[in-house]
């Protein structure tokens, strides 16, 4: 079913925009206009739509919490599923508060909830609909939106602290490049005449300097060409299940970031599979739920071979402790769990402690990260500086000859 963007003006000269689903544009303006709406535009999204800026994603991402507070508010006191979505679509705006209405009349069509909330991936993630199948099937889909509430506040205070964490490295890169690009382009050719016009042999390394220098003015576009190669690889990763799998390939092969990433997939993957056990299904119902719920792809193909070999016949801790992508530690703590009959209690438990080393992790690396920037970028300038200081020298004790 194509999905198309919409404006439309409420009862009270609201404009409000979205994307719904629907089976042609005049299907979908039926539909708005039967919510009291004034349709204005219909139209299908284009391709700049995919590629969303940081300020939306974080909107939506907030938004999205709000309506999972909502409803984990209001289907425990009795309000039926329909009326719950529609009243918790009014804490959300724009596409998101569209995304639930539609998901809203998915359900009274007689769609699944977990169904309909997959039509919309861009606000409802594969952990969000795993969550709501589970709930779904063990019959407590008020306690699956609670546990869900949880969960995006934990996510939204790590992704917090770790952009708290990152702000000061960013701009320090940001500003030793410019530094570095203003010394190549604009300053050093000021010396260029002076060296070169005297007829004396420079410098090894003054030559060098001068070289680079020139060869970065003369293809200066190369340079421009970056920052836009750059975008496209990230949309590349974001997009692709090639780029995925390179992107998650790439980070478990850097020796400082592996060790925050095995500790944030653990903890993912023991959140998750702990909460779905707390929802009522069996292990091997909550490893099938957890392979459709995780997105890293790697972590993905060892769930896989883990759910495999339990149901073989070994234990979640003999399973987990085969593959390399998780620390040794979370099968320890499974091990435990199974042996105390508490393994629910022990994933959770696992899931606290892999969330707090990453965050933890995630603070060191960008501790070491900003003296590590200071001194490459101080060692440029510090490099050409003396290559220039070098140069100069010489002119100076020829010229008393």
């Amino acid at each position: 079913m194509p999905t198309f963007a919409y404006q439309a003006v409420d009862r009270a000269g609201k404009r409000t925009r979205g994307v719904a689903n629907a089976t042609s544009s005049n299907a979908l303006t039926r539909t708005l206009e039967e919510r009291g709406l004034l349709v204005l535009e219909v139209a299908e999204p284009s391709n700049g739509e995919g590629s969303r800026s940081h300020w939306f994603k974080s909107s939506s991402r907030r938004d999205v919490l709000e309506v999972t507070r909502a409803l984990g508010s209001l289907l425990p006191v009795g309000m039926p599923l329909a009326q719950a979505l529609s009243a918790a679509s009014g804490v959300a705006t724009g596409e998101v508060a569209a995304a639930v209405q539609d998901v809203r009349e998915r359900v009274e069509r007689g769609d699944t909830l977990s169904t309909a909330l997959a039509q919309h991936p861009r606000f409802f993630t594969p952990l969000y609909v795993g969550l709501i199948r589970a709930g779904e099937r063990s019959g407590d889909l008020d306690s699956a939106f609670g546990r869900l509430a949880l969960q995006l506040e934990r996510d939204e205070q790590l992704r917090g602290r770790i952009l708290s964490a990152a702000i000061y490295p960013l701009v320090l890169a940001t500003a030793g490049t410019t530094a570095v690009l203003i010394l190549m382009f604009f300053v050093l050719p000021q010396f260029v005449g002076l060296l070169q016009g005297n007829g004396a042999t420079l410098p090894r390394s003054t030559a060098a300097v001068l070289w680079l220098s020139h060869t970065l003015r003369q293809f200066w576009f190369v340079v421009l060409l970056i920052p836009a190669l750059i975008a496209v690889a990230a949309a590349w990763v974001q997009t692709t299940d090639e780029g995925k799998r390179f992107w998650a390939k790439f980070l478990l092969g850097l020796p400082l970031v592996r060790t925050l990433r095995q500790y944030v997939l653990a903890a993912r993957f023991a959140r998750l599979v702990g909460v779905l056990l707390g929802g009522g299904a069996p292990l091997l119902t909550a490893l099938d739920d957890t392979v459709d719920s995780l997105s890293d792809p790697m972590a993905r193909d060892d769930t896989i071979r883990v759910r495999a070999r339990v149901r073989e016949g070994i234990s979640l801790r003999a399973a987990v402790a085969e593959g390399t992508i998780y620390p040794p530690l979370l099968a320890q703590l499974i091990g435990v769990g199974e042996d105390a009959g508490e393994l629910r209690a022990f994933l959770l438990k696992a899931a606290e402690i892999f969330e707090e080393r990453a965050e933890r992790a995630t603070q060191r690396l960008s501790t070491l990260a900003e003296p590590a920037m200071i001194m490459v970028f101080g060692i440029i300038v510090a490099f050409v500086a003396l290559s220039l200081l070098q140069a100069i020298y010489g002119i100076n004790a020829n010229s008393f000859k």
